[in-house]
């Protein structure tokens, strides 16, 4: 019995450490694993070299709404939905591997990460209690996040219907300022 307890013990480990080199906040880590608070804090201090973020985690879909979090949180879910249906992934392991595709889908073209592994684990939290959905632009025919309950006849998604500030943060700016 002792055994078994270690090899879970070990197992939990290996996946916190994953988990914080993704990113993932401590109350993510501690509603995934079995590891004590003070357990979870020591690896974060080792893994990141430094205490993890304090405050709460994020509690209202309408981060996703906003036009690039919206983007980015589509992104993740078209490849969360593919490897729901094609693999026998499941649980974090799924959300693991979708959030990977999404890192490495940004990387590739030199995007800005917007949505964090927080984030994407809370997002299907919130699929799964149904406060959001997917819909579906009437003009390219994508499937993007949406509120759940809101009419999705005649949706337009934020790609082919983008605000006029769409991409002009101060990041963006000051980019284009130095290479100027």
């Amino acid at each position: 019995m002792r055994n078994k307890s270690l090899i879970l013990e070990a197992r939990d480990i290996r996946l916190a450490v994953e988990l914080i080199e993704l990113g993932a906040r401590l109350q993510l880590l501690e509603a995934e694993t079995k590891l004590s608070r003070e357990r979870l804090l020591k690896l974060y201090k080792e893994v990141r070299g430094e205490s993890p973020p304090k405050g709460m985690l994020p509690f209202s879909t309408d981060w996703f709404m906003t036009w690039q979090p919206n983007i980015h949180a589509s992104l993740f879910m078209a490849y969360y939905r593919f490897f729901e249906r094609h693999t026998k992934l499941r649980g974090l392991e799924l959300i693991i591997k979708a959030y990977r595709m999404y890192l490495e889908q940004v990387e590739r073209g030199q995007m800005e990460r917007v949505l964090s592994l927080t984030r994407a684990w809370t997002m299907v939290r919130f699929f799964e209690a149904r406060m959001l959905q997917m819909a579906t632009c009437k003009e390219c025919g994508g499937e993007f996040v949406a509120h759940a309950y809101d009419p999705t006849k005649g949706y337009v998604c934020g790609l082919c219907h983008m605000p006029a500030r769409a991409g002009k943060t101060r990041k963006a700016i000051e980019a284009a300022a130095a290479g100027a």
